[in-house]
């Protein structure tokens, strides 16, 4: 069988597909060899296993995430930033968005015209819509539009409100969330619902997920089942388990659900300290009838595992920023004594460094598993494995 490509129009300018005019095929080779490369190491020291990177079958419309920025013009423009520079490339349908994601986020530039609602302009802070986001449902049928403002005021909010719904009655809710900082982040703190509950569902391994406009989510479900299970994998017939950096709990909410079906418990706590995603996180336990298996507390994790050196954990998931952990967050997860810790990574740069502090606190890289979350760019996501150093690898 002869390497398939794909072709985009933009994709020259747009830079988001960066290996788009590679073959998968090639990407992943590409890719399994990076991440030999990088966990060198690691691999012969502890003798790990480096696993085959887990693919997609179909590398497309995998994005249940999409964003556009606005910006004045003779119309309101809008698409994707070309690569480099804040200068805009319109795009009407992208590959790796599924289809009518990108319609809505086109759309809303139109309405807003029409309706004499100014753009945001970068070098004046002036105008009033910066941004749209579209956040699909993977398994369900909900579809989150986040409406970004430069402040509170919305011109002809109902009348807007009230075209997206007539264009586009799979919209299920809108939110306006308001960013009046003079920053490149896209969402600010404030949130006001305008149609509907302001929230979504959507579905991983067969729990239910309550998903915000500021609510951390995976942007490709697909392979986020692939990775949860991969975590959940590494920590089968624990006990207890601590989920470090929950965000809305569900990687922890995933794995007592997944004990329950094998009929074994799991009393699983998970630490944050974003106020909002804990609550998130409690009323998920709840919607999946988890509550008395998952207790979510919001502290920071360095501080609250300093204060429970009475408390053990069979195992530790944690599933840090791209920045990674931090030292002090490192040695106080040692001090737990877990006997598995299972390390989730959106960048296995910052993981092999992490790694290097818990290898030198008694614990062995047993297993690396890359996954492809992000097929067509350089990014892998890795999860390790790791137990005590003289404890025998599980087969």
């Amino acid at each position: 069988m002869g390497y398939k490509t794909y072709t985009c129009t933009i994709a020259k300018r747009c830079g988001g597909c960066e290996l788009l005019a590679v073959p998968y095929e090639l990407q992943l080779k590409r890719k399994q060899h990076a991440m030999a490369e990088l966990f060198a190491e690691v691999i012969e020291q502890d003798g790990a296993t480096l696993e085959p990177i887990r693919s997609m079958q179909k590398p497309l419309a995998y994005r249940y995430k999409a964003a556009s920025p606005y910006a004045p013009g003779k119309r309101m423009r809008c698409g994707f930033y070309e690569r480099g520079t804040h200068r805009l490339v319109y795009c009407k349908q992208c590959l790796v968005e599924p289809h009518g994601i990108r319609r809505i986020l086109n759309d809303i530039a139109h309405i807003a015209d029409d309706l004499h609602i100014p753009a945001y302009h970068e070098d004046s802070g002036r105008g009033v819509l910066r941004h749209a986001v579209v956040r699909k449902g993977f398994a369900t049928k909900d579809v989150l539009l986040t409406l970004v403002t430069n402040g509170k005021e919305l011109p002809r909010r109902e009348a807007f409100v009230s075209r997206i719904r007539k264009q586009h009655p799979e919209v299920t809710t809108i939110v306006q969330n308001v960013n009046d900082r003079r920053t490149n982040a896209i969402l600010g703190t404030y949130n006001k619902t305008l149609f509907g509950p302001g929230i979504m569902h959507d579905k991983l391994l067969g729990c239910t997920f309550e998903i915000g406009p500021t609510s951390f989510y995976q942007t490709n479900p697909a392979q986020t089942e692939v990775l949860y299970q991969l975590a959940l994998d590494g920590i089968e017939g624990c006990g207890s388990l601590l989920d470090a950096y929950c965000g809305t709990g569900t990687i922890g909410i995933c794995a007592a659900s997944h004990a329950r079906k094998n009929g074994t418990a799991l009393n699983v706590v998970g630490v944050e300290q974003v106020s909002g995603a804990v609550g998130c996180a409690r009323r998920n336990a709840r919607a999946n009838d988890l509550a008395d298996s998952c207790r979510f507390v919001c502290d920071d994790a360095t501080g609250w595992m300093n204060s429970q050196a009475h408390h053990t954990f069979d195992a530790v998931i944690l599933d840090p920023p791209r920045a990674g952990s931090t030292p002090q967050f490192l040695e106080g997860l040692a001090r737990l004594h877990p006997t598995r810790i299972v390390y989730v990574s959106c960048n296995p740069t910052t993981q092999v460094r992490d790694l290097a502090t818990l290898r030198s606190a008694g614990y062995r890289a047993q297993s690396i598993a890359p996954v492809d979350m992000f097929p067509h760019t350089k990014h892998v996501e890795t999860v390790v494995c790791l137990g005590k150093k003289n404890a025998k690898p599980r087969d």
